[in-house]
């Protein structure tokens, strides 16, 4: 049996090298190693697979998120909704702009933000709402537009974890996952569904003044060389890292399936099991791409499974052991521990197994089997 890894993507680069390798040495031999038509060529063909008419690549995912709040010109102390269960860097972009971060509670069923949280939380200086979709799980975007637009509000999709994933609506139609609000973020981080090989990021719109302006602060606020015309930044996607792009993007569908089969082989091996609540699998939709297969543990030591899992060589990791309303440099007095029951009883229980594109059966079964014997 191959090695276990949380991300395998060095099997991964293997199956795609003469690809990856012959896009970099063209990047190479043109030196032109930023903004080259290879970013150009990412940046057309991802917008042909999401069905959005602009995208605008970045350095990283975090600057997204942030570029795309400049971007809709919000003033300090706005407030900006966003969920409690998450990477920091979310809420991270929303205090350094000196926005008023307002924390809910996530969903049980999905730990994606609570319906009823964003509710409660707007107040008369709510500007936005920046929904996650956790895990590669799209987050319910025709609730959440339907609120926006009762009260409106501008809506940020974080998708850094979920890109191909689809939302779909209650008429039938599906939009992909980062297209449907106002505008949406992803990261390239090697590890995402659709990885780099360092650091890279994008911003989706529809909407063509946005897309203008944000073209303009991801090049220090400039459209003409040495003309400033908005306040900007130094946030651009290099020419190597989109040349990787190019070569896995059309492979993205096949990769989504790949963590989607392996999600339904684990979950196959814990049905039923009384102290494993695994994901739920969608067969009618793709609204989920596994970025991570996350479990919950009930009833029984989620430490010393982990601790179980990785004396017999298998990865595993809790995303997120700490609640944001629980982190030092986000802490406030607004918020009372009884507001996040669900984040507070998942942090206790929340643990990912690896999940990658090139997962096998014997590694499944493997790691499926080391689960359930410690529960024997």
């Amino acid at each position: 049996m191959r090695k276990l890894q949380m991300v395998d993507l060095k099997s991964q680069y293997d199956k795609i090298k003469t690809t990856v390798d012959a896009s970099i040495q063209e990047v190479l031999e043109t030196t032109t190693y930023i903004n080259g038509p290879k970013v150009h060529e990412f940046q057309k063909s991802l917008e042909d697979y999401l069905g959005v008419k602009h995208v605008i690549p970045c350095a990283n995912g975090t600057d997204a998120l942030q570029i795309a709040m400049m971007g809709l010109d919000l003033k300090p102390g706005d407030e900006v909704i966003t969920a409690d269960f998450t990477f920091a860097a979310t809420v991270e972009v929303i205090a350094l702009l000196q926005l008023t971060p307002v924390l809910v509670d996530v969903d049980m069923l999905n730990m994606n933000i609570s319906l009823d949280g964003i509710r409660k939380a707007i107040t008369p200086k709510t500007k936005a709402i920046v929904p996650v979709h956790l895990f590669g799980r799209a987050a319910n975007m025709e609730a959440i537009m339907q609120i926006a637009n009762e009260h409106n509000l501008y809506v940020i999709e974080d998708n850094a974890q979920a890109i191909g994933a689809n939302c779909r609506f209650s008429d039938g139609t599906k939009k992909k996952a980062g297209t449907v609000g106002h505008v949406g973020a992803t990261s390239f981080f090697p590890s995402k569904n659709l990885g780099c090989y360092g650091d890279g990021g994008a911003i989706f719109t529809n909407d063509d003044a946005l897309a203008h302006t944000i073209r303009g602060i991801v090049n220090h606020g400039m459209y003409v060389r040495y003309h400033h015309d908005v306040v900007g930044v130094n946030s651009r996607l290099d020419s190597i890292q989109a040349a990787v792009l190019n070569a896995k993007l059309p492979l993205l569908v096949s990769y989504n399936a790949a963590r989607q089969n392996a999600a339904r082989s684990y979950s196959k091996a814990f049905e039923g099991h009384k102290n494993i609540v695994a994901p739920t699998i969608c067969e009618v939709c793709d609204c989920h791409v596994f970025h991570q297969y996350t479990l919950r543990i009930i009833d029984a030591d989620r430490n010393a499974l982990m601790d179980h899992l990785q004396s017999k060589g298998i990865p595993c990791a809790i995303y997120y052991p700490i609640p944001l309303h629980s982190q030092k440099a986000y802490a406030d007095v607004r918020y009372k521990e009884e507001d996040f029951p669900v984040t507070n009883q998942l942090v206790k229980e929340v643990i990912s197994l690896p999940m990658h594109t090139e997962l096998d059966d014997e590694q499944i079964k493997f790691i499926t089997d080391s689960v359930l014997e410690f529960f024997n």
